[in-house]
């Protein structure tokens, strides 16, 4: 998505992310030239073990011992710190703001300013995988549920468009599930939609919205990686398409959030075998 925007010469005044958006929108933030390509090798190089380390029986037993979560942070913080050269939010050339959720009173949080780390950190603690994050006396996670696209945090910061690089949510299917672990992620994606579906008209009201197409659905899981490249280029082509046709005129929503469509069960089947096989 950030290589067809650059193609067409747009680049962003603020970033705005949550979750994995936080991380890769603080790499936008302090880098707005080279983000597209390091993104695109460092998101190749990741592996499952690099963030999510250990067998299921220590996962077991980091639950046991803690209560709260199954794989301890200090993985994902470490690349983390790899990743990123500044050491807090107020160094990065553009604004930025990281979104979680505070885990005791459900608020929205949006981090626009103190270490970088433990704001990316916080914003993709996945609740019951990854522990929570003390920032100022808080207990924060990932903010998807409440603010999975943070579009009105963008507009108070500022920003008189919006360009949305959403791609797509992770467990919502385009037929009924079949399990408890996807009817549970099913009915997760569908409480993320709803945040973008209600705060979109509001904010094309007055400014325009540009709303990239991602790859949908996306039937792999997200504690996988082998289709990395397969959904980069997916992404690509459609952002590409889209930019190349929408014309924006004034404040509106170009383009819309994925809905569930039905589409034939062999054609599920074939997008998943080829997301888990990878390219």
């Amino acid at each position: 998505m950030l290589q067809a925007l650059a193609e067409v010469g747009l680049a962003p005044d603020l970033v705005v992310g949550t979750s994995v958006g936080s991380v890769n929108g603080a790499l936008l933030a302090e880098d707005r030239r080279g983000a597209a390509n390091r993104l695109t090798h460092i998101w190749l190089e990741v592996t499952r073990e690099m963030v999510f380390p250990g067998r299921a029986v220590e996962r077991v037993r980091t639950w046991y011992e803690h209560r709260t979560y199954f794989v301890a942070s200090d993985a994902l913080r470490d690349l983390l710190t790899r990743t990123f050269s500044s050491e807090r939010i107020e160094d990065l050339p553009v604004p930025f703001a990281a979104t979680a959720m505070d885990l005791v009173t459900g608020q929205t949080v949006h981090l626009e300013s103190g270490p970088l780390v433990p704001a990316v950190l916080a914003s993709s603690a996945v609740p019951g995988l990854y522990p929570s994050v003390r920032i100022d006396g808080r207990e924060l996670v990932d903010g998807g549920v409440v603010c999975n696209v943070p579009v009105g945090q963008a507009l108070r910061m500022g920003a008189r468009s919006v360009v949305v690089l959403d791609c797509g949510p992770f467990g919502l299917r385009p037929q009924a599930p079949r399990s408890l672990p996807e009817t549970i992620a099913h009915v997760v994606a569908v409480m993320m939609r709803q945040q973008i579906v209600h705060d979109l008209p509001e904010v094309a009201r007055k400014v325009p919205v540009l709303y990239l197409p991602g790859p949908f659905p996306l039937i792999t899981s997200p504690l996988e990686f082998l289709a990395s490249r397969t959904l980069m280029r997916d992404a690509y082509e459609a952002s590409r398409a889209f930019l190349a046709e929408v014309r924006p005129a004034g404040s509106g929503l170009y383009g819309d959030p994925p809905r569930v469509t039905i589409r034939d069960e062999a054609e599920v089947r074939d997008i998943g075998r080829q997301h888990a096989d990878g390219p």
